[in-house]
């Protein structure tokens, strides 16, 4: 694979990196490339392996042929599911086997550079804190955003919705409406915050930052990042509805 095995990473820093592209891109594939992945995925074809490369990309190809492997496997064959299966069981399927991959090239580069007992500490613990492909693809990370999103995404009607501090900030003035002492004014704003801190984006499963422009789909109510669905807040203001890619892309199967 072109990515997928000529790239070394030598350091725990370098490591994480790789981790987090190839990661990047397997999210992609299972969420926002959904259908693509899906249409690639063909049963009629040979064993088939979902890959994440280090640019944040992915592809559906063929098992390497040289054995033993230059880099740990993917699971084999998940094509040969797809048609045997619901749609949201294989796709959780296809994240689990996934995350057990990122898993094994993870310590598979740590392993060949020596990485001692510190290190590989270090890397796990660098990776734990990130939520796993199949916690972003069934949403189990956070049973509560759903929850949340949808008191936010309730207020206000069809307007579109942003995950900005200001954005919160107001929304929060217009659920208390009657006046609060000062102390627990402050200490609801930090509740807030710290709740939509806890937010994790449906496309690429990183946090939520202040600073950063979000959108919330009204059918799933997931948040995304703009910039990873490609909707900017000018654009925003001319939707009254907002789909996510996958339920934009849903199909209607007996």
């Amino acid at each position: 694979m072109d990515g997928a095995g000529h790239y070394n990473p030598r350091t725990v820093e370098e490591v994480f990196r790789d981790f987090k592209g190839r990661r990047a891109g397997m999210i992609r594939a299972l969420t926002t490339d959904v259908e693509e992945f899906y249409q690639q995925c063909d049963p009629e074809k040979e064993n088939l392996c979902l890959y994440g490369l280090p640019n944040e990309q992915w592809e559906v190809n063929l098992p390497a042929e040289e054995v033993p492997p230059e880099l740990p496997e993917p699971a084999l064959g998940i094509n040969f599911a797809r048609d045997g299966m619901q749609e949201k069981d294989w796709l959780s399927l296809v994240a689990v086997h996934s995350d057990a991959w990122l898993l094994a090239v993870a310590f598979y580069f740590g392993a060949r550079f020596g990485f001692d007992k510190a290190d590989r500490k270090r890397l796990f613990s660098m990776m734990n804190d990130l939520p796993t492909i199949f916690e972003v693809v069934t949403g189990s990370a956070k049973k509560q955003q759903k929850e949340k999103s949808s008191v936010v995404s309730n207020h206000g009607s069809n307007k579109s919705k942003t995950n900005s501090k200001a954005q919160l900030e107001s929304e929060s003035q217009g659920k208390y409406s009657k006046p609060q002492p000062k102390d627990e004014e402050e200490g609801l704003d930090e509740e807030e915050e710290d709740e939509h801190g806890e937010t994790l984006c449906g496309a690429c499963g990183e946090n939520y930052a202040s600073d950063e422009f979000w959108i919330c789909c009204d059918i799933c109510e997931k948040w995304f990042h703009g910039k990873c669905v490609k909707i900017t807040p000018a654009r925003a203001e001319h939707i009254k509805q907002y789909k996510c890619p996958s339920c934009s892309n849903k199909r209607v199967r007996p």
